[in-house]
């Protein structure tokens, strides 16, 4: 039975997967280079979006925490990977020796993300415990404090100014493979044990306490996933651009992924998927207008700040009208189940039985 399970999430979240796949390989194989600028771009927020849907779609507690990860994770590769000789014009009098070192970019991957993982651990035994306002306080006041780490720690971080050197080292292509990877693991935590019962103490606290389920637990394990995760998206923004600024990952970044989730549905991996799709589209759309178009002639005038607008009616619609999202609880292969064509064959065998 537990084998059928894991088989039927993977199967699920490889279907999830494949439209994100064979969308990334068109636009690489045939779209000009701004377009796959953008495309990267929108599969960096997948990988964040994932990862709060991991922690805050199972447990329903709010995170603002994720620019956070997402910056430790871009700037651990910035030092550790960025050549010595880049190092020494951009951080000289980096402590602990760091200016003295460059890794591997796979190395240093790998040591952004136990990075990421010791302070995930850390921070999640104090916010597994939260839940209401005081989550939402909480994760808030971590981005708060890590922006301000990268903007007043300048011999470490550059502060507001820009790091560069950081090698490029990855493409579409690596954004592609990492973003249906996320995906599957995303399904997989879902449909886990974990997650199932995650999901029971969001529904009712006490209950699953009553059962026995240690909530704290989980909750950390999911807060954990979710963090390696938007870490993992910082990453791989930083190996593409070559270039970072703490500034990428503060507000905007949590309110346009806060948005994606909240849009999609936060309660399942293929609401993640789709909000990500529809709102990157959106807000593409929008940014062309905003620095002034042309319409049958009519010269429209520069609308700035309209992307951000549009991202805070998102949210209060959404909450509004559809606070659940578009993916309420079935995921995308649950949903070609139940198409009327696909139950016929079940229907007519049960009145040959009868």
């Amino acid at each position: 039975m537990m084998q059928t399970t894991w088989s039927r999430s993977l199967i699920g979240g490889l279907v999830t997967a494949l439209p994100v796949i064979l969308i990334g390989l068109i636009i690489w194989l045939y779209a000009p280079l701004y377009l796959m600028r953008i495309a990267f771009a929108a599969y960096v927020n997948l990988l964040i979006v994932l990862g709060l849907q991991i922690f805050m779609g199972n447990s329903l507690v709010a995170n603002l925490g994720q620019g956070a990860f997402a910056g430790i994770g871009a700037y651990s590769v910035a030092i550790l990977a960025t050549p010595i000789a880049m190092k020494k014009m951009s951080i000289p009098d980096a402590p602990f020796g760091l200016a003295d070192i460059a890794l591997h970019p796979a190395l240093a991957a790998g040591a952004g993300l136990g990075i990421a993982g010791v302070i995930a651990a850390l921070t999640g035994l104090v916010i597994a415990r939260l839940s209401g306002e005081a989550a939402t306080i909480v994760t808030f006041s971590l981005m708060m404090v890590v922006h301000s780490i990268f903007i007043h720690w300048t011999d470490l971080f550059k502060g507001a100014q820009a790091f560069f050197g950081i090698p490029q080292v990855v493409g579409l292509p690596s954004a592609i493979a990492a973003a249906a990877f996320a995906i599957v693991i995303a399904r997989l935590f879902k449909d886990s044990a974990a997650g199932l019962q995650l999901r029971a103490s969001a529904e009712s606290l006490l209950a699953a306490r009553a059962f026995g389920v240690n909530v704290f637990r989980l909750r950390l394990i999911a807060w954990i996933v979710g963090a390696l995760m938007c870490a993992a998206g910082g990453m791989l923004y930083a190996f593409f651009m070559g270039t970072i600024n703490a500034r990428a990952f503060h507000f905007e970044l949590v309110m346009t992924t806060l948005a994606m989730l909240i849009l999609g549905g936060m309660r399942t991996v293929s609401g993640a998927v789709f909000g990500c799709a529809v709102l990157a589209l959106l807000l593409e759309a929008i940014r062309s207008i905003e620095s002034g178009v042309s319409i049958a002639g009519v010269e429209l005038p520069q609308l700035l700040g309209l992307s951000g607008l549009a991202m805070g009616a998102i949210i209060v619609l959404g909450m509004t009208f559809r606070p659940r999202g578009i993916f309420v609880r079935l995921e995308l292969d649950e949903l070609l189940r139940r198409l009327p064509g696909r139950a016929k064959p079940a229907s007519s065998k049960e009145g040959q039985r009868a």
